[in-house]
């Protein structure tokens, strides 16, 4: 099966998008994939805000992308658009980063108001950076993630029952994706 990196861009210790993230990474592993969590919050911010191409979290994002056959990113909605950790990392990767790789992309946000943040701001971020094939990504509202008392969460039927079918759309295409050579 495929190693798939699994990157959370929200900056919170106790992300409701990470937390739904993880859940679907436990799927994609029986599923029988390499899952590999990447959480943006946790590689040190001089390194993201001062473009240290050099540094060894930078360096090891970078491998990981390099290694991945697929991709999901998970993001909050800020301000009509994906998080400023989640950008900052972006910025630093090579520019055809997701070159021949299938990306799955995923956000969560407080209001229907912020379902365009999907398709008009993180998509043309993936396409600009090489992705093969961009599956169908999924908007999530907030108050649809629960989290217990252990840390664990509950997602609403619905929402949960969407989530499946485009994960298993994601895992089903990943083994479909036709290796693209780096453009230029």
């Amino acid at each position: 099966m495929a190693t798939v990196l699994s990157v959370s861009g929200s900056p919170s210790v106790s992300s409701r998008t990470a937390k739904l993230l993880r859940h679907l990474d436990t799927r994609l592993a029986a599923q029988g994939h390499e899952v590999i969590p990447l959480d943006v919050r946790t590689i040190p911010a001089e390194a993201l805000l001062g473009a240290d191409f050099k540094h060894p979290a930078i360096v090891e994002a970078t491998e990981l992308f390099a290694r991945s056959e697929g991709v999901v990113i998970a993001t909050p909605v800020y301000k009509a658009a994906y998080s400023g950790v989640l950008k900052a990392l972006l910025d630093l990767l090579p520019q055809y980063a997701l070159t021949g790789k299938t990306v799955l992309p995923l956000v969560t946000g407080g209001s229907t108001a912020h379902v365009l943040a999907l398709d008009y701001a993180l998509r043309p971020v993936l396409n600009s950076m090489g992705a093969a094939h961009i599956v169908q990504g999924w908007f999530t509202l907030d108050k649809d993630i629960t989290t217990g008392e252990d840390g664990g969460i509950t997602v609403a039927p619905a929402t949960a029952e969407a989530l499946t079918q485009v994960v298993d759309q994601f895992s089903a295409a990943l083994g479909r994706t036709p290796l693209l050579a780096a453009a230029g």
